[in-house]
Formats: C-alpha cells, sequence, structure tokens
C-alpha cells in the first residue's frame, strides 16, 4: 500500500520494542560480599546460590571498577575483559550513575562466552549497595529474543523508561528481577534502577531495545494480519510477526507528539511570571506544532485579581498577551496586535470554546466560513489571516475553570489539524494551564504581600516640627516579600517628634499581622506621651499577651527641638547612628540594649542624648547590616561610613547608604530605614509665658499672643490664635487648681499653641445647647484649627492647637 507520509511524521528507521533476556540479578552489600544471588546468576555463572552468599562479588562476577578487586579471575579461572566504564569501587554509596559493559567469561560447559552486565549503584539505609544484571550476548547474536540477525554489535546501555512504548508494562516487570526481597527493599531498589535509567540493548547503533527478565512467560505478539506471508495457517504469529506500515505510521505519529508535549512541558513554566509563562507556551508551539498560536487571557487573570468569578460570556474582556507566527514580519500586527483587550462575539469558535471549556477543531476554513467568522467582528477583517487555513483553539483551564484559550491555524499546504491533533493541543493546553494558574496564584499572592506590606507601613511626613525625615523599605526576596519591619514617626505635643523602628522575628503573614499590632500599640501610645522606657514596658506586656510566640526588637526616640534632645529606650534593636553635624563623625549611640519585646521580665531604661541642630538620626533594622557569615561588626561600620558620607538631601543620603550595605539588592531580609535630620527651633521662634490662675490673664494672654504674632510679622493669623487662645486660658483659669498656666507659642511652618494647668482630667469636646452658658470653647478651637488636641502629663494637662501660616508679601511704600 502506497502511503503519502508526511515529513514530519515519517517513522524511524528501526521500532524500538522490548526484548525478554535470561538475566542473571546479583545484590552485593556494602562490604563487597554477595548478598543475593538469583537462578539466573547460578545458570550463567555455573556457581550455585549456596556458594555465592557471602563470597566476595570481584571473585564471581565480571564488573570491573564497580568491584573493590580488579582483573580478578573468573569462575573458571579466566579473565574479565573489556569492562566499560570505572565506579567507584568502595561501594560507599556515593557514586550516582550506573556502568555497563562486555566481558568474556570461561563457563565449565559451554567454554568461552561473551556476558553483558549492568551495575546500579544503591543508596539508602539498608546494606545493598550494588546491583548486577548480567545476560548471555550469544543468542542476541542469533536473532533470538528480540535481536536481529544482521547485528553485529551489540552493547548494553541505559535508557529512560518512558522512551519505550508500553513503558508501564516494562515498569511493572521490574521487581520480578529481585530475587528473595521484601517489598519494601525491592520498591527500594526498582525506584533507583528507573531514575538511573532502564537496561537496554544497542543493535549496530540504529537501535534500543529496553530489556525485561525472562521467566518462561510466552512473549507477546506483535499484531499482524491473517494474510501475512509470515503468519501461520492458523491464524497464530509466526516466530517474526511483520508489522503493518499503517501501524508503524500510527505510532510514529503518535511518538512524535509525545516528545512534542515532552519538549513543551521541559521549555515551560521556568518562571512564576505570568507574562513571561504565557510566552514560552506560545513560542514553543511555533513552528513545530502550528505556524500560528495567539493566548488571550481573562483580564482579572493578568491583573492578579485571584480566580475569575463565574463562567465567561460575550461581556468578558480578554487580553491577547502574546501572539508567535512564522509568517512575513508585520502580517498580524494590525489585525490582532499584542496588549489589545477585546470581547468575542457570541457566534464564533472563540466563544464556543472559552465558554465550553473544549476545544474547537475546525480543519478547513472556507471562504464562507471565513465570512461569517470575520463578520461578527464590527472593526476588523479578519478574512486576510484565516481563510484557506486550518483553526484549533484549545481553552486554557484550571480547576475546571476556563482562564484563557489558546488560537493555533496552519497554513495551507500543510496538513490540517485532526483529531489527534486536537488531542494533541489540549494536552498543550493542559499542561499550559497548569502551569499558569501557578503563576497566577503567584502573581496573586505577590499583589496580596505588596498591598498588605503597603498597607502597614506609614506615609511618613517629610517635614515635622524642628525635623526632616526620609526613609526606605526595602522587601525581603524570601517568603511572599512580607516581613515584620516597620519604622514610624508620630507628632507629639510641644512640637516634639516620636521616631521609632521595629522588627518582628520571622517573616510572613504571622510576622506582618504581629508588626501591625505592635506599630499600631506604639502609635496609640505614643500619644499618650508615655516616657520611652514605659511604652516599651507595656508593648512587651502586650507582645505576651498576644501570645508567647511573638517576639520583637524596638527602638523607640522622642526628639524635641526646642531643648535639643532625644530620649531614647531600646528593647534588643541594632543601635541607632548619630551623625554630627559639627565634624561630620558617625558614632553609635552606646544605649542600654535590654531584651527583645515579647520576652517579659525585663527593665527598659531610657538614655538622654544631648544633640545640635544639623545631626542626623539613622535608625535601621538588622536586615540592613547582617550578612549571613559575617560578623555584624563589619555591616555596623560600614554603617557608620556610609551615613557619614555628605549628601546633597536626606533621600540622597539614604541611597547612599542602602548602596553601601545592599550592592546587588539580593539581600533575602527585609529593611527598614529611618534617617531623621534634628534641625531645632530656634530660641527667637518660641515665646513662653506664666499666667496665674485669675479670670483677668484672660485678657493678658490675648495681648501677649497679638503682640507676638505682629513682631514675628504674622498680622494675618492674629484673629484667629487670639480668639482661641483666649478660650483655651478661660477654660484652664476654670479648672486649674494651684499652680500657675502655662502658655507657649511655637513658629514653625505652621503656628502651635499650648496652654498647660495642673488638671488632670483631659479637655473634652462637648455638644452645647444653645440655652448653655458655657461648653463651647473647644468647639470653637476644633472649627478655627487646623489640628488640635490635648496630653495628660504626670502634672497637669496640656491642650494645643496649630494653625497654618500664610505669609503674604507686603507692598512697598512709594513715599521717600
Amino acid at each position: 500500500m502506497d502511503l503519502d507520509v508526511p515529513p514530519h511524521r515519517a517513522p524511524q528507521p528501526r521500532e524500538a520494542v522490548a526484548g525478554r533476556v535470561p538475566l542473571a540479578v546479583v545484590v552485593v552489600d556494602t562490604d563487597g560480599l554477595v548478598s543475593h544471588w538469583s537462578t539466573g546468576a547460578r545458570r550463567l555463572f555455573g556457581v550455585a546460590r549456596e556458594d555465592a552468599i557471602g563470597c566476595p562479588a570481584g571473585e564471581l562476577l565480571p564488573v570491573s571498577g564497580a568491584l573493590p578487586q580488579e582483573s580478578e579471575p573468573g569462575p573458571s579461572g579466566g579473565t574479565y575483559g573489556d569492562f566499560g566504564p570505572e565506579l567507584d569501587g568502595s561501594l560507599s554509596g556515593t557514586v550516582a550513575y550506573p556502568a555497563a559493559g562486555r566481558a568474556r567469561v570461561d563457563q565449565p560447559e559451554r567454554g568461552r562466552i561473551d556476558i553483558l552486565w549492568w551495575a546500579y549503584p544503591l543508596v539508602g539505609p539498608a546494606a545493598e549497595r550494588l546491583l548486577v544484571l548480567a545476560a548471555d550476548a550469544v543468542p542476541l547474536h542469533s536473532g533470538d529474543e528480540g535481536g536481529a540477525p544482521d547485528s553485529e554489535t551489540i552493547a548494553p546501555g541505559f535508557a529512560l523508561h518512558t522512551d519505550f512504548p508500553d513503558y508501564r508494562d516494562l515498569v511493572g516487570r521490574l521487581p520480578e528481577i529481585l530475587p528473595n526481597m521484601s517489598v519494601h527493599e525491592a520498591t527500594r531498589i526498582v525506584s533507583q534502577v528507573l531514575e538511573l535509567g532502564y537496561p537496554t540493548l544497542e543493535f549496530s547503533r540504529h537501535a534500543r531495545i529496553p530489556v525485561t527478565p525472562d521467566w518462561g512467560v510466552p512473549r507477546r505478539s506483535v499484531r499482524s494480519r491473517p494474510d501475512d506471508p509470515e503468519t501461520a495457517a492458523d491464524g497464530a504469529p509466526a516466530p517474526r510477526a511483520v508489522r503493518r506500515p499503517e501501524l508503524d505510521l500510527e505510532y510514529a505519529a503518535v511518538r512524535e507528539r509525545l516528545e512534542f508535549l515532552n519538549e513543551v512541558s521541559g521549555r515551560i513554566g521556568t518562571s512564576l511570571d505570568l507574562e513571561r509563562t504565557i510566552r514560552e507556551v506560545t513560542s514553543a508551539a511555533v513552528p513545530r506544532f502550528t505556524d500560528f498560536a495567539g493566548t488571550h487571557l481573562r483580564a482579572a487573570v493578568l491583573a492578579g485579581e485571584g480566580f475569575p468569578d463565574g463562567p465567561p460570556d460575550v461581556t468578558t474582556v480578554w487580553h491577547r498577551v502574546w501572539v508567535e507566527h512564522n509568517d512575513e514580519p508585520g502580517r498580524w500586527d494590525d489585525t490582532v496586535p499584542v496588549g489589545e483587550s477585546i470581547a468575542f462575539p457570541q457566534h464564533t469558535p472563540f466563544f464556543q470554546c472559552m465558554v465550553t471549556g473544549e476545544p474547537v477543531l475546525v480543519p478547513y476554513v472556507g471562504e464562507e466560513m471565513s465570512n461569517r467568522i470575520s463578520g461578527e467582528f464590527e472593526k476588523r477583517d479578519l478574512r486576510p489571516l484565516i481563510t484557506h487555513r486550518s483553526l484549533l483553539i484549545v481553552p486554557l483551564k484550571a480547576r475546571d475553570v476556563v482562564l484563557g484559550f489558546m488560537v493555533l491555524m496552519r497554513r495551507p499546504g500543510r496538513e490540517p489539524f485532526d483529531d489527534m491533533d486536537r488531542t494533541t493541543g489540549a494536552e498543550l493546553a493542559a499542561r499550559a494551564g497548569l502551569v499558569l494558574d501557578n503563576a497566577r496564584m503567584y502573581t496573586y499572592q505577590e499583589n496580596v504581600a505588596d498591598t498588605l506590606q503597603d498597607s502597614m507601613l506609614p506615609q511618613v511626613e517629610p517635614r515635622m516640627a524642628g525635623c526632616d525625615i526620609a526613609t526606605r523599605y526595602l522587601p525581603g526576596t524570601r517568603l511572599g516579600r512580607i516581613g515584620g519591619d516597620w519604622f514610624d514617626s508620630v507628632k507629639l505635643p510641644g512640637s516634639r517628634t516620636a521616631l521609632v523602628v521595629g522588627d518582628v522575628m520571622g517573616h510572613g503573614l504571622n510576622s506582618a499581622a504581629m508588626m501591625g499590632q505592635l506599630r499600631t500599640a506604639v502609635l496609640t501610645m505614643a500619644t499618650m506621651e508615655m516616657p520611652p522606657a514605659q511604652l516599651l514596658r507595656n508593648l512587651d506586656d502586650l507582645a505576651q499577651r498576644l501570645g508567647e510566640q511573638y517576639l520583637a526588637t524596638c527602638l523607640y526616640a522622642v526628639y524635641d527641638p526646642i531643648s535639643s534632645e532625644l530620649q531614647i529606650a531600646n528593647a534588643g534593636h541594632i543601635p541607632p547612628v548619630l551623625v554630627r553635624a559639627e565634624d561630620g563623625r558617625a558614632e553609635l549611640l552606646d544605649l542600654p540594649t535590654g531584651a527583645p519585646i515579647g520576652v517579659g521580665g525585663v527593665a527598659f531604661e531610657t538614655a538622654t542624648i544631648r544633640v545640635r541642630p544639623g545631626d542626623r538620626l539613622v535608625l535601621c533594622t538588622d536586615g540592613l547590616v547582617e550578612v549571613r557569615g559575617q560578623d555584624i561588626g563589619a555591616g555596623l561600620a560600614t554603617l557608620c561610613a556610609s551615613a557619614a558620607h555628605p549628601a546633597a538631601s536626606m533621600d540622597d543620603a539614604c541611597d547612599t547608604i542602602i548602596r553601601a550595605l545592599n550592592p546587588k539588592g539580593g539581600r533575602k531580609d527585609d529593611v527598614a530605614l529611618l534617617m531623621a535630620r534634628l534641625n531645632g527651633i530656634p530660641d527667637d521662634d518660641v515665646a513662653e509665658w506664666q499666667l496665674a490662675l485669675d479670670a483677668r490673664e484672660v485678657a493678658r494672654a490675648r495681648s501677649l499672643v497679638r503682640g507676638k504674632l505682629l513682631d514675628w510679622d504674622l498680622p494675618d493669623a492674629v484673629e484667629s490664635a487670639v480668639l482661641m487662645v483666649s478660650e483655651l486660658v478661660t477654660n484652664a483659669v476654670n479648672h486649674g487648681r494651684i499652680r500657675h498656666i502655662g502658655l507657649r507659642l511655637v513658629r514653625t511652618g505652621a503656628l502651635l499653641c499650648e496652654v498647660s494647668d495642673d488638671e488632670p482630667a483631659p479637655a473634652t469636646l462637648l455638644s452645647a445647647s444653645a440655652h448653655d452658658e458655657s461648653g463651647r470653647g473647644l468647639l470653637v478651637v476644633s472649627n478655627l484649627a487646623r489640628e488640635w488636641g490635648t496630653s495628660t502629663t504626670a502634672h497637669g494637662k496640656t491642650v494645643w492647637f496649630e494653625q497654618p501660616l500664610v505669609r503674604f508679601p507686603r507692598p512697598r511704600s512709594n513715599t521717600g
């Protein structure tokens, strides 16, 4: 029968068939002694089992290099030669690869015979360290047992068991070759044989035949036709059955597709990047399987929004991720551009595929069908691209949900897609869908991690009263980029600023969740004006109530720009760096270390540091200075050196530190960095007075505020400030006890006013009715001030407000 066979379906010169060969099976233990000796070994080597067990294997086996003894005499005085590659003779289980070879052996009854052998190194807890298989090569030369009568060269080799048809049946036969072994022992050894390679025979370097042991079971014959000349009259297969050409072609076609799928599987999934994965899948199909491949994903999948909700319909938006083809360049760019978002019409094969989740095959797109498909699209003409082509559309699914689909087309002149191609395309899409879903889940989890981390990190104001702040956060490269490092700045009464850096031990969502709880607690306690040591004490108690596994380090500092002081307490954190503006010298501050938050029962101390305007304070987490295998002192030294480096701005200074300590961006731990330039507030911008507990002092307070604001050239702030100061001083006079009232004005980027008295109860905003004679003071302040608040101290309370300053240039005088 003459068949027109396409080149890509041509069968191999020789078919690989399974050959059953009587095998000798021997297992050698760690000491080089025979522990298992099969009946086949007795027949091949002429040595009884009781004589072989416990005997040095080198005296019995022709396996050169795999045993401690080499060039030993054989069982009948002969020597073993032509042994092939050598193995480690220590039998220590460290050999990673098997070996094969040939040897001449003098057999007492048959004389000198040709032996083929395979040696597998074994690993595991048992004493077995070497598996040896051997066979007589003489029958193979005569064409028996699957051999070829015209073959001149026979050599043992190894190949993956998946390289042969019916490999599952071959795998099932492997346990039978191990004599007198338990299921556990046999399973362990068989798994290593499969991993290292299946024993094969190579004939004339053209064919490989997988070897299975022969236990006398009749050999399975290949299918043949009753009228074949080499078939017996009763229809039973002759000794050498003839395979029909149709079966050869079918086998070659199936094998080619399996090889294609295997090759594609190895090429895709090299990255968890979603778009790169799609490009890999699309490019792998062209030109071997198709001439055009275009991949579309649901917009929700590409955006990393999680699993799509519900089946697709005419409103579903699809994103064309990638197009690959071997047509002339630019032909597809205008009609099907990469990156386009599109909703596919209902009466098209594309819509049919994405709704049913099944492949759609159109072997030939004629002109009528081309007109019908193209007519569904309003703004594009697909006819020049799809007419006279073969079309296959396969869905990309995960957990029975369509995530996308691939459009595959073959040009005229190439064999159209058929049912076998549809199966191949569906299998390609199934494998791609699995990889795609993994990439989708990774992208979604990464987006969730980034969102969670961003939501937990504060938006620090770059300018606070008396200091400038710059921050950096670098996510780690492990565990979803989520960590427990954080920084924060808190605005406090009296123009003070709290600076905090913390690091929850561990990584992942648990650490990030604890970080959010601790950061919120610090923010709350800071606004209550707790001293640094007391704040860490309370934070430690909170961590212990949250759970024993909660541990964190923390550094909390309060900067007073008026008194030029830093109050700092440390809970097991790396020390901060202070860069002196006077001489540019950087030093690690020597602070009482304390224990990490969550340890419990450890006292914390507050240290007071005198600073000067222009000094810079650098706080960071250990991820910046710690490197595995290196002393942390080296990292701290580099931190000091880089912090002292001159920089044009605070951001530049932070970047200098990051570059010095993270040159390649490859640190696995996350990093938090906070730098504050302590500018201070000049004395000329601060005014303080003491007022008596007398109602007449309210008028005096108004006069003092008015005069100071005019001195500061702030006439537009006078009216509002005087009114609010009047209300706060009145409240202080009414509620104060025995001490005087404090009044302070601070001019920075805004105007800050503070009124203090010795009543500890915090000021409360009341809802006064139309008939109430009091209770409206704080309501007035709340409406006029940009911000206001109250804080309680050991000596009383302070009520403050802040109002913006608008400076208008005064007109120049025309006189004189």
